[in-house]
C-alpha cells in the first residue's frame, strides 16, 4: 500500500464512519472511541519500528501537561522532588535512590559514562539494546560481547565466567531488547546478586511493565540490599510517553550522587507533570497491556501462518527470522507502508517488529503476505 493511498483510505474511513476496505479490518473509529486516549495524528507511514505505544499519552496526561504550560517558564529543578518521591513510592524505596532522566536514555548515557570513562571493560550480551555501551565506547571502554544463546537469552554463565579485576559493569537487559525474551525468575535474581558482588550490574528493565509472569521481581529489590545494582525504568513504552522523553534510575544514595554528576540534562517541566499523571492513570496503563497482548497475539498468527520462525516476546515487539538480510526487508516493507525493524548485528537475518494498533497489525499481515510470499 502506497502512502498516498494509505492516506485516501484512512480519510474515507473517517468519513465512511470506519467502514474497513479491507476483509476482516477493524474500523479506525471502534480502536479510537476509547475514552482513555485522543484520536492519534495519522503518519505517512506506519511505524512499528521503535517499540513505541501508540495510543498515549492518555487523555488525563495530555491534560495535565495543558494545565502545566503556565510553569513552562520555570526551570524544573524544582519540580523533580515531587515526582522522585511517587517514584520512590511505587519502587518502595525513598526519593534519595532516584535519578530521574530525560528518558531512559539519558540514564543508560550517565551511566556508560561513569563506568566507560575508566577505560576498563563492560561486559554485555550481543546484540542487545546499545545507548549505554555504544557511549561507554566513545570513551575508551572495551565491550565485551557475549552472544545470545541458543534460545535467543543472554548468556548468563558465559557472562559470569568473564568477569575480571577490569570489569568496571555488567549490562543485564531483562526482557531483553531485541530478543523480547525472559530469563527464569530465580536464575535472574541469582545472577544479578552474584555479579553484584564482584562489580556493578545494571538492570535495563523498560519492558518490565508488560511481563506477564506473577510476582516476577525487578532488581530494586537488591538496591533495596545494599548491592552494587542500578536499575533503569521509563515512561516511554506502557505509558506511551516516548516523545516526551521521561526516566528513571534506581541505586544506593552513594551510587546516585555519583550519578548526578553526570546528568545531562534531566526532564523538562511539561515531562515532570506528564509522568505525574501517569502513574496515576491506573486504567490507561491496563488499556495499554491489553491492546499489546491483542496485536502481539495478531502479530503470533500472522508468523504462523508465513511460517517464520520467532521468539515468544515478553515485550511490545517481536523478534523474527526473516531468511534474508533485514535491510532487505525493511525496504520492502516501506513500500507496503509500513516501517519495521533495524540491524541487530551479528543476526542481520532477524528482524524485530514492534505492536501497533489492530488496524496497523491488519496492514503489516498484508504487506508481509507480499514480502514473504
Amino acid at each position: 500500500m502506497t502512502n498516498l493511498n494509505r492516506r485516501q483510505w484512512l480519510k474515507t474511513a473517517g468519513i465512511t464512519g470506519g467502514v474497513s476496505l479491507f476483509a476482516g479490518l477493524p474500523a479506525l473509529t471502534a480502536a479510537n472511541a476509547s475514552p482513555l486516549t485522543s484520536s492519534p495524528k495519522v503518519d505517512e507511514i506506519i511505524r512499528l519500528s521503535s517499540n513505541e505505544n501508540p495510543f498515549g499519552p492518555s487523555k488525563k496526561v495530555r491534560q495535565a501537561m495543558i494545565d502545566a504550560f503556565d510553569l513552562a517558564c520555570r526551570y524544573p529543578y524544582g519540580y523533580i522532588p515531587d515526582l522522585a518521591k511517587m517514584i520512590a513510592d511505587k519502587e518502595g524505596v525513598s526519593a534519595d535512590h532516584i535519578v530521574v532522566t530525560a528518558g531512559s536514555t539519558e540514564g543508560l548515557k550517565i551511566c556508560g559514562q561513569v563506568f566507560g570513562i575508566q577505560r576498563g571493560e563492560i561486559i554485555a550480551a550481543d546484540p542487545v539494546y546499545k545507548s549505554l555501551i555504544s557511549y561507554a565506547e566513545q570513551f575508551g571502554c572495551y565491550i565485551n560481547r557475549v552472544p545470545l544463546n541458543d534460545k535467543m537469552e543472554h548468556d548468563l554463565e558465559e557472562m559470569e565466567k568473564r568477569i575480571s579485576s577490569d570489569t568496571q559493569l555488567v549490562f543485564f537487559c531483562n526482557p531483553s531488547n531485541p530478543s523480547g525474551t525472559l530469563i527464569d525468575a530465580k536464575q535472574a535474581e541469582d545472577f544479578c546478586e552474584r555479579v553484584s558482588d564482584k562489580t556493578m550490574l545494571f538492570s535495563d528493565e523498560a519492558y518490565c511493565d508488560y511481563i506477564a509472569e506473577p510476582d516476577y521481581p525487578s532488581m530494586t529489590k537488591l538496591v533495596k540490599k545494599g548491592k552494587n545494582v542500578i536499575v533503569s525504568k521509563t515512561f516511554s513504552k506502557v505509558y506511551g510517553l516516548a516523545g516526551i522523553r521521561i526516566g528513571y534510575l534506581i541505586a544506593r544514595p552513594d551510587i546516585v550522587k555519583r550519578l548526578l554528576q553526570k546528568r545531562m540534562a534531566g526532564p523538562n517541566v511539561l515531562a515532570i507533570q506528564a509522568a505525574k499523571e501517569a502513574l496515576r492513570d491506573k486504567e490507561f496503563y491496563e488499556f495499554s497491556l491489553d491492546q499489546n497482548l491483542k496485536a502481539r497475539n495478531h502479530l503470533y498468527e500472522t508468523l504462523d501462518e508465513l511460517k517464520l520462525r520467532y521468539v515468544p516476546s515478553h515485550t511490545n515487539f517481536v523478534f523474527f527470522h526473516a531468511k534474508k538480510p533485514v535491510q532487505e526487508v525493511i525496504q520492502a516493507m516501506v513500500k507496503e507502508g509500513v516501517r519495521v525493524g533495524r540491524p541487530f548485528p551479528p543476526l542481520t537475518d532477524w528482524c524485530r517488529v514492534s505492536t501497533g494498533r489492530m488496524e496497523d497489525m491488519e496492514l503489516l499481515r498484508a504487506g508481509m503476505r507480499k514480502v514473504f510470499a
